[in-house]
């Protein structure tokens, strides 16, 4: 890529030949008749590097230095003294004030393009070292977490906030998976659909819980539907974010694996349930596993639709809702409404 220099010079020829030299050295070079024309210039231009005279009407040398310091727009672009003035406290001068080199006049082209050279180069190094330094101050921030906890820490640190209202949209099946969630607060409901429009619900998420993860390395969509069965409260880490804590932090990759596998397990078993166990067994179980995601505290009533239950169940409405009335009238439960209150857990527990 060119670099751009901007030469300040007020005798004409000098500026010309100097602009010449440059140029067929692959520089894009600007000039400037004099130092306030150059000190617009350099705030509109932000060359790479600047060489400017001393003696210049308008606004010497020194002036140009001094007012290019004082802007964050150009404070940092390299300086180089051009000039006749050879007087040891003029070379000190334009040192204090913060020029990077100082070269007199008559000079010679080998010797102001090493100078341009020698500063961009040392203005390259510092910037790795800038880049080095807060990819290192990156990577420390992620290489202190050692445990599951750690990372939900990091995600309420780093991530972004979500807030959603009770029947919110969080995600739909098929949208591109950017977030990774944990939830703050709230209960959230994954689910599908089949081919005639049933709703099966997948998983619960409640407080401490992280969901939304499809692949750390591939874009795969979404593959259920995600809404907020409570108000909620998220936080979301890109899959970048993740993937460069789980690349710096080996136990906490093992410990999310192994959520990963609790949770697969908890499908599987789910899954069997559905398949070989009785009814009233389906619907004793999901009662409790609702319990366990909705209620604060022992003994609270839950508030949760037939149609989500029997859905997690795998089993029809009405099948559900009779075995409902079964419990009441057998005192495990009692219902108002769409409240659920559990009155014996042991023998709900025990249902087969």
């Amino acid at each position: 890529m060119t670099k751009k220099v901007l030469l300040i010079e007020d005798d004409v020829v000098l500026r010309e030949n100097t602009a010449e030299l440059l140029e067929l050295s692959d520089y894009d070079v600007i000039t400037a008749s004099n130092g306030k024309i150059g000190v617009e210039k350099a705030i509109n231009e932000h060359p790479d590097v600047i060489v400017c005279d001393i003696m210049m009407p308008e606004m010497d040398g020194y002036d140009v230095l001094s007012t290019l310091s004082n802007n964050e727009l150009t404070k940092f672009i390299p300086f180089i003294f051009l000039s006749a003035k050879t007087e040891r406290q003029d070379v000190r001068k334009g040192m204090n004030l913060g020029a990077d080199d100082y070269i007199t006049k008559p000079f010679n082209e080998e010797e102001l393009v090493s100078a341009i050279e020698s500063r961009l180069a040392k203005v390259s190094i510092l910037k790795d070292f800038q880049r080095e330094e807060e990819l290192s101050e990156k990577e420390k921030k992620t290489s202190d977490l050692r445990t599951l906890n750690d990372l939900k820490v990091y995600f309420e640190i780093h991530g972004k906030a979500f807030d959603f209202q009770q029947g919110d949209l969080i995600y739909d099946e098929g949208q591109n998976s950017n977030y990774i969630f944990l939830v703050r607060s709230g209960v959230v409901k994954c689910h599908k659909f089949d081919e005639q429009g049933k709703e099966l619900t997948t998983a619960l998420y409640n407080t401490s819980d992280i969901f939304g993860y499809t692949s750390f390395t591939q874009n795969i969509p979404y593959q259920e539907t995600s809404t907020a069965i409570r108000d909620v409260q998220l936080f979301g880490l890109s899959k970048d974010q993740l993937k460069q804590v789980l690349d710096t932090n080996q136990n906490v990759t093992l410990e999310l694996i192994q959520m990963l596998t609790d949770d697969l397990k908890d499908v599987k078993d789910q899954l069997l349930q559905m398949a070989y166990s009785s009814v009233k067994k389906k619907t004793a179980s999901t009662i409790l596993k609702f319990a366990e995601k909705l209620s604060q505290s022992p003994g609270d009533a839950i508030k949760i639709s037939r149609s989500d239950l029997a859905s997690v169940a795998g089993i029809a409405t009405e099948t559900l809702i009779r075995c409902l009335s079964d419990f009441k009238k057998e005192g495990m439960i009692d219902i108002e409404g769409r409240n659920i209150k559990i009155l014996d857990i042991q023998e709900l527990q025990e249902v087969y």
